[in-house]
């Protein structure tokens, strides 16, 4: 089924609720009339409320009110924050040196605003032990408090445990802070970066 609006010649009823470019109530005219209006003004015909009895329309640009809803969609989606979650492996008999390297790990995706779900694989008759498991990722979520807390707490998934640490800096906020040390780094030498557009 079409999500368009039927316009013009296409809305087939015998009167409408006419609402005038600027918002004004036109009142009921015949589909004759509201159509030869609309060709007066050099405006589409849309019909915004199909359901209603008679059913509304307005006169208006159609391809601008098209082109103008296109755009908004997009900036909306472009403000959606993607939600990337990494996976961390561990093993609950991980040795300091292995557990200091993930640990490391967890800190970049943190820091960069992404979440992370920790999974700790049990063998054989690790699996009768889930409380090491518990204890490891109890650890890693105290070591990193300063950046991200336990969104989902350990729960046993099979022969795994998992657990999700979302960050406490969103994706956006991360990128800009990310962007400002690049600047400062960058010192004295000439910028490359983009003109900064004030937002109005």
């Amino acid at each position: 089924m079409s999500t368009e609006p039927r316009i013009n010649e296409r809305i087939r009823v015998p009167e409408v609720r006419l609402v005038g470019p600027n918002g004004e109530q036109v009142g009921i005219v015949s589909i004759h009339d509201a159509l030869k209006l609309a060709q007066e003004s050099d405006l589409d015909l849309v019909e915004v409320a199909a359901t209603a009895r008679p059913p509304v329309c307005k006169l208006m640009d159609y391809g601008k009110f098209k082109y103008e809803s296109a755009m908004k969609a997009r900036e909306a989606r472009k403000n959606q924050a993607h939600t990337i979650i990494k996976e961390i492996k561990l093993r609950p008999k991980i040795d300091p040196h292995d557990y200091e390297t993930k640990k490391g790990h967890v800190v970049r995706f943190l820091k960069a605003g992404d979440k992370v779900k920790v999974t700790i694989m049990f063998r054989g008759r690790e699996q009768s032990r889930p409380e090491l498991g518990f204890r490891l990722l109890q650890r890693l979520a105290e070591d990193v408090t300063e950046l991200g807390f336990v969104e989902s707490q350990p729960k046993q998934d099979g022969r795994n445990m998992i657990m999700v640490i979302g960050p406490h800096k969103k994706k956006a906020e991360a990128k800009a802070e990310r962007a400002a040390a690049k600047a400062q780094r960058g010192g004295e030498e000439p910028s490359v970066e983009e003109p900064s557009v004030e937002e109005g």
